[in-house]
């Protein structure tokens, strides 16, 4: 169970996957991005704009899946999506939104070997398989994606701490 929430609001990501266009824009040219979805797909549309970057393929890896209220982790991830323009990768950029355990990226790795991994939050556990990204969060911490989330009031923190105990 996560121990902390962090949100990233449409303004933040936009920043952040601008960020990270900032970082590849010094690279060779890539031919093309490999967006994994369904994270990767926001974040690479706009490093694709950033980038001039005109070809955009995705890899579908189904690594998560839902008991109850909590995410979990599943057994094996499976590939329902292949990247069929990448190749080995060579010459393209694979963009994700986070690399947390490293489960899916060792999988997209695997497809992909020649490709430059960026993605826009890292976590330590999976730090070490991409090749570029802009922020680090700790592992406990759990990131709550624009997608994901809705407007609502939240309670302060010196109420909800009270609360607690």
């Amino acid at each position: 169970m996560p121990r902390h929430y962090y949100t990233v609001t449409w303004d933040q990501l936009h920043r952040d996957a601008r960020a990270l266009a900032w970082r590849l824009i010094d690279h060779p040219p890539f031919r093309g991005i490999v967006a994994i979805t369904r994270g990767g797909l926001i974040p690479a549309a706009i490093v694709a704009r950033e980038m001039e970057v005109r070809l955009v393929e995705t890899v579908s890896v189904l690594a998560y899946g839902r008991d109850e209220a909590e995410w979990t982790e599943l057994g094996k991830p499976e590939v329902i999506k292949w990247p069929i323009a990448a190749g080995d990768g060579e010459g393209y950029l694979l963009i994700d939104d986070l690399v947390d355990t490293g489960t899916t990226a060792k999988v997209v790795r695997a497809l992909l070997p020649k490709a430059h991994f960026a993605t826009v939050y890292s976590k330590p556990a999976g730090r070490t398989l991409v090749d570029t990204y802009v922020t680090e969060v700790s592992q406990d911490t759990w990131i709550l994606f624009p997608w994901d989330t809705e407007p609502q009031f939240a309670v302060p923190l010196a109420k909800r701490e009270k609360h607690e105990e």
